[in-house]
């Protein structure tokens, strides 16, 4: 397991440029882009100033995003080289294999987020209201999209199969879960919608614990990531211990 881990990390360490400054480069431009632009134009959201308010959502994005992306590319490529059968035939089990994947997309999900929110930094200064709260926020998020992108990987048959979920699915829910506005200022009845997505109280937890303050109760987005944990972990571990499309 730890050499599953160990190999995962080297991964996308080898490619730094690829698996860490783009996605990096790219959030930062969101936080210039939006803002930069908009700060001028809103003062205020939620009674915190623009720049620090989209910084949680931000930080989150590029948590969910990596963690997803490591995890899922790196078990789909395997089975498309073949060299999965490696995996299968040596003495890990559903658990260990899992550990090696997830271990491996939770590093590189949170070294884009600290990094993204050390870039913040520079331009809001530095906040942490609730140390424990961020980092539940941070350490379940990575863990809960590391389980998602091993999924989607496993069911996955295609390359446009595993695009299907970041591209349809993850960045409209992540773009209306109140990344760069509070979903209580929608319009009727989009802010009712907003209710039924669940990043909008993931963000707002991290929000909590960044900054201390949160339009919905961080223990709503705490419990919301901590069963969409255990019931993404319970069937990936089945799938796997199945050997659901894992076997010839």
């Amino acid at each position: 397991m730890k050499t599953l881990l160990a190999k995962e990390v080297r991964r996308f360490m080898r490619v730094p440029g690829q698996t860490v400054l783009s996605p990096l480069i790219s959030t930062t431009l969101y936080f210039i882009v939006f803002g930069v632009s908009m700060s001028s134009r809103v003062q205020t959201v939620e009674g915190l100033p623009y720049l620090h308010f989209i910084v949680p959502g931000l930080v989150f994005l590029g948590i969910a995003n990596n963690a997803f992306l490591n995890s899922s590319s790196s078990l789909f490529i395997t089975k498309i080289q073949g060299t999965v059968v490696d995996l299968l035939v040596a003495p890990l089990g559903p658990g260990e294999l899992m550990a090696g994947f997830i271990g491996g997309a939770m590093v590189r999900g949170l070294v884009v987020g600290l990094l993204t929110w050390l870039v913040a930094t520079f331009f809001t200064g530095f906040s942490l209201e609730h140390a424990g709260v961020a980092a539940y926020f941070l350490i379940l998020s990575s863990y809960v999209f590391s389980v998602l992108g091993l999924l989607a990987a496993v069911w996955a048959e295609k390359f446009e199969q595993i695009n299907f979920f970041p591209t349809f699915v993850m960045l409209p829910l992540t773009f209306l879960g109140g990344v760069f506005y509070s979903v209580r200022e929608l319009p009727a009845p989009w802010n009712t919608v907003s209710l039924f997505n669940p990043m909008v109280y993931m963000v707002e937890g991290l929000r909590y614990g960044m900054l201390g303050r949160s339009i919905y109760s961080p223990l709503g987005g705490g419990s919301i990531l901590f069963a969409v944990a255990v019931v993404a972990t319970a069937l990936t571990y089945g799938v796997l211990r199945s050997g659901y499309k894992m076997k010839a």
